[in-house]
């Protein structure tokens, strides 16, 4: 799909890029919490959460409200322009504080203890602004795991309704699944812990898995005997931002009754954007869909979010149904058991940390949020191409550039190791077929056009020592 803009879709433009601007310059007038702000709106939740936790004995342990009782209350979309803090704060003992199961009331018996400390709190909020990622790699990399768990439990027993004769450890042996050979290694990762093969489809000069090729494998793999369930779709490469054809593939995984998965792990908070929405195209077609809000929507790590057209297909797959978990609803209809949806029994309530940054941003705050690292991803792409000793290597759609030095591979690694050891700035590469590619990522929700300039400059500096050491 690379390439392809949608006719609709007009291209960016000088003014549109001018609109953006002013639309940000407006966004930071309405919105701006600095320092000096979190500052006091900080030491007003130590409070509110001290006074909850003094509190809690006098709080019904247990909630007595109806499953669905947030559908009256909250509103059916996020806000366009941004709400008071004040506000929100008031909603949490309106809305969400009716719903919760309170875990460290002293009254609360249930099942086993969770911890909680006041030190354990202050860590959180260290790791909130640290912010680091530990690559344990739980979010869309455990979605695509759960969309090929299920995949692969509905296949077998479809398969074994037609021929009850045939075992499961049978079928395991065909079942095969497909991805881009430009595809996150997590991808790879799930089909080893799901305990069946991962094929990778060549993609194209634009880095982006298509119809041809897709349809090869599997007629080639049909033939041999095997067993297509499983296609993941990527939308926005780790490597270069690339974007499988989802027109083309979607079609094609529907007519062969295979899963399709997509992957939007980064580029899937940009379709909040209009002028974005054309990379979407054809999500009609996929069964499962995952994008991470803590990548490129301002909400800190871990906090992934998965559909599924047909909940039944996770739900039957991870069912499990002990006496101590059950409870009055559970046949009604009234309530989600999300136990039913994932490999961990329990979550974290990320949900929480959404709706605090939709509503204090509102929708077009977080648009411009978007479009700002794109507009800056550009600004260094012009730079780049400025410079007749750079290359880009890819079209820039989003927030990622890839360029290089034109000439060898290790070249490219001495400037990269030289822009590492300085510490100035981080870069990290990838391999785009056989060339040594430097990624520029516009990552900080602080970054602005002075900090690009000042990054160019300096890779401008040291590109040109290392050209003089390759001389000498």
């Amino acid at each position: 799909m690379q390439g392809q803009r949608n006719a609709s879709v007009p291209s960016c433009s000088l003014q549109s890029w001018t609109e953006w601007t002013c639309e940000e310059s407006k966004f930071q007038t309405i919105f701006n919490m600095d320092s000096r702000e979190f500052r006091r709106r900080g030491k007003e939740m130590v409070d509110y959460i001290a006074d909850y936790l003094d509190g809690i004995e006098g709080r019904p342990v247990y909630p007595d409200v109806e499953p669905g009782y947030l559908r009256a209350l909250i509103p059916t979309t996020a806000p366009q322009e941004p709400e008071t803090y004040e506000d929100i704060i008031r909603d949490i003992e309106k809305i969400i504080m009716p719903g919760v199961t309170h875990w460290h009331s002293p009254y609360f018996f249930a099942y086993f203890p969770t911890a909680s400390s006041y030190p354990a709190m202050l860590a959180d909020m260290l790791c909130g602004a640290i912010g680091c990622i530990g690559f344990s790699w739980g979010s869309a990399s455990e979605a695509t795991l759960v969309a090929l768990l299920a995949a692969r439990t509905k296949m077998i027993r479809q398969l074994q309704a037609a021929s009850p004769e045939l075992t499961q450890a049978a079928l395991m042996e065909k079942l095969v699944a497909y991805t881009s050979d430009q595809a996150h290694s997590s991808v790879e990762r799930a089909g080893l812990i799901g305990g069946v093969k991962i094929k990778a489809i060549p993609s194209d000069g634009n880095y982006s898995m298509r119809a041809a090729a897709l349809r090869e494998a599997l007629e080639r793999d049909k033939a041999a005997g095997l067993i297509p369930f499983f296609v993941v779709v990527t939308l926005g490469t780790t490597s270069c931002c690339s974007f499988d054809n989802l027109l083309e593939v979607g079609p094609i995984c529907n007519q062969e009754g295979v899963w399709l998965h997509i992957d939007a792990a980064y580029a899937g908070s940009a379709f909040i954007c209009p002028e974005f929405r054309y990379l979407l195209n054809g999500v009609e077609f996929a069964d499962s869909f995952n994008f991470n809000p803590h990548k490129w929507l301002l909400v800190n790590f871990d906090c992934s979010a998965m559909w599924v057209k047909k909940r039944t297909d996770l739900t039957e797959a991870f069912n499990m149904d002990p006496v101590y978990l059950r409870h009055s609803h559970q046949d009604s209809g009234l309530i989600t058991d999300y136990r039913h949806w994932q490999i961990p029994l329990g979550r974290r309530f990320r949900s929480l940390k959404m709706w605090f940054v939709f509503r204090m941003y509102g929708v077009k705050g977080l648009q411009a949020y978007i479009r700002k690292h794109v507009k800056l991803s550009h600004e260094f792409e012009s730079l780049v191409r400025q410079d007749p000793r750079f290359e880009i290597c890819t079209e820039v759609i989003l927030g990622l550039v890839c360029f290089r030095l034109k000439g060898s591979n290790q070249l490219n690694e001495t400037l990269l190791q030289r822009i590492n050891s300085a510490k100035k700035i981080h870069l990290v590469p990838c391999r785009l077929r056989d060339k040594f590619v430097l990624r520029f990522a516009v990552c900080s929700r602080t970054v602005e056009s002075a900090h690009v300039q000042l990054a160019w400059e300096h890779i401008r500096d040291l590109a040109s020592s290392v050209l003089r050491a390759e001389k000498e």
